[in-house]
């Protein structure tokens, strides 16, 4: 059986030019024993929507982040560690060393310089120093295998972690965590509004969506919708307040208008309703790209109203992000 596993989807918001939408593929799908893996690792949409390999083939890659000062340099989350890759995502090194594998997720502070954090299975590290270095930062978790988070956007130091057993969150840059809500549930998703930067939310594995309206500190359920599903992605649209979409297992693409208080199902187009992944075009008003599982890369122009194929046929697109483009 053929799998393509594209596991993390960077789309680049660039401070000139156009954005450029980035994904780290696992070309798998007609892959046999033996057989070179081909198409996989990160790869790029260029200005004539063609795909383009940057850096090495690789089989895992699930998540990524930027550097604020030099945004030509990307942070890969990978199965066999933390990438560093640069000049646009060409050229990569692993900084971290044989006990560090099947990273989760990555995340980098733009108010602390060259300061990066990572999930793995064990635990959270920081870097202090672009990558260089790594130190334990998860005193305060006590289940330690944390499948998302997230630097906040407007205040130094101040994270918020999506575990197997609820919300935690540092106000400290790592030193010490406190879980903040969510007990009993596991957290596949958090995402703060590029609008208000005190509200975030959270999509949970069958316990729906939560919100929080205090930065993190405390949570409680956003809504109906989704619940008993497992949500995987959340995506605010950067042009336009008050629009949100979420995408999960059997949930299709929920769309709201009103910053979550009412919820539309916008998958009319899309072959099936496991969606794994989302994301707003910041230059575009209603683009908006999903994955269906397996199926490909969609894309509306219209919030989801209506879809067409966007390429990475067969695809399994595991995270979306917008990143500063034209890198070189």
């Amino acid at each position: 059986m053929r799998w393509l596993l594209a596991l993390a989807l960077v789309v680049s918001a660039a401070g000139e030019g156009r954005p450029e939408l980035h994904a780290c593929v696992v070309n798998a799908k007609a892959w046999v024993v033996g057989a070179r893996l081909t198409g996989s690792g990160l790869v790029k949409l260029d200005a004539n929507r063609e795909w383009q390999q940057l850096g090495f083939v690789h089989p895992m890659v699930l998540a990524a982040d930027y550097d604020r000062q030099d945004p030509s340099t990307l942070y890969l989350a990978a199965g066999n560690g933390l990438i560093r890759a640069k000049d646009g995502g060409r050229s990569w090194r692993i900084t971290t060393g044989w006990d560090v594998t099947e990273l989760q997720d990555v995340t980098v502070d733009p108010n602390t310089p060259g300061t990066v954090y990572f999930t793995h299975t064990t635990g959270i590290r920081k870097s202090s120093d672009g990558g260089d270095t790594w130190q334990a930062a998860d005193a305060g978790i006590a289940e330690k295998y944390c499948e998302t988070l997230r630097a906040d956007q407007s205040r130094a130091g101040h994270i918020v972690a999506g575990c197997v057993n609820g919300l935690h969150r540092t106000t400290d840059g790592g030193a010490s965590w406190q879980r903040v809500g969510a007990e009993g549930l596991q957290i596949r998703r958090v995402a703060q509004s590029p609008h208000q930067p005190m509200e975030w939310l959270a999509g949970t594995q069958g316990g729906g969506l939560l919100r929080s309206v205090d930065g993190g500190a405390t949570w409680e359920a956003a809504s109906d919708a989704a619940v008993d599903r497992n949500l995987y992605d959340i995506a605010y649209d950067p042009t336009t307040p008050g629009r949100i979409a979420i995408g999960g297992w059997s949930t299709g693409v929920l769309v709201s208008e009103d910053n979550g208080k009412s919820w539309e199902r916008r998958s009319q187009g899309l072959p099936r309703w496991d969606v794994w992944s989302l994301a707003f075009d910041p230059s575009q008003p209603g683009r908006l790209y999903a994955n269906v599982h397996e199926e490909a890369l969609y894309v509306s122009e219209d919030a989801g109203r209506s879809w067409r194929i966007a390429g990475l046929e067969g695809a399994f697109i595991y995270r979306l992000y917008f990143f500063p483009g034209g890198q070189q």
